[in-house]
């Protein structure tokens, strides 16, 4: 159990991959804020229905043990494994500045962040052609990839390029305002 509801722990963002889609996998969000609770978390919130949450746990946890031991404590409550990525406050904020794209007038909802588990391979990524995905785009990040559909991804070839470029990643993508409201929650006082 890791305490997070002592003075001074830090905030931390999971990102669940695959949940609540289509009526499968189903993971309600007042169970993960119990299980979030069960474990020692503190102040957890949720945002949407597809496995965003915020809490808070002890300073200096380290965010791949804090995903492990919620996508086990998942595993046990909803018998199925949910790949759930947790981030440090500060790690969402880092990836935010490294937003290669100019957000100003951007559409949020076509700018999509693919979190990743570790660094994606730059080799496979760069077997890509952008031409061939154009207006398409998407850049790496440290450990995520940055990707925008003007269009929609919709119809978009891309995601599918990169879901097989990131191939043995564990990856869970969310777009620029779910993004945005994750800092938001991530920097709001916990309670």
């Amino acid at each position: 159990m890791t305490e997070g509801t002592e003075p001074g722990a830090a905030r931390f963002v999971a990102l669940l991959r695959g949940i609540n889609v289509g009526g499968h996998r189903k993971v309600p969000m007042a169970d993960l804020r119990a299980v979030l609770t069960e474990l020692g978390y503190g102040a957890p919130r949720t945002h949407l229905q597809s496995g965003n949450a915020v809490f808070t746990a002890a300073p200096g946890a380290d965010p791949a043990a804090l995903g492990q031991e919620v996508a086990a404590a998942l595993e046990r409550r909803f018998g199925f494994a949910v790949d759930t990525l947790v981030l440090s406050a500060e790690q969402l904020r880092a990836t935010v500045r490294r937003c290669p794209y100019d957000t100003d007038g951007l559409d949020p909802a076509k700018l999509l962040v693919l979190f990743l588990d570790r660094a994606p391979d730059p080799a496979a990524l760069g077997r890509l052609d952008p031409g061939r995905y154009a207006p398409d785009t998407f850049r790496a990040g440290e450990r995520e990839v940055f990707a925008y559909f003007p269009d929609g991804m919709g119809r978009s070839k891309l995601g599918d390029a990169l879901v097989g470029a990131l191939k043995g990643h564990v990856a869970t993508g969310r777009n620029w305002r779910t993004v945005g409201k994750l800092l938001e929650l991530a920097a709001a006082e916990p309670g």
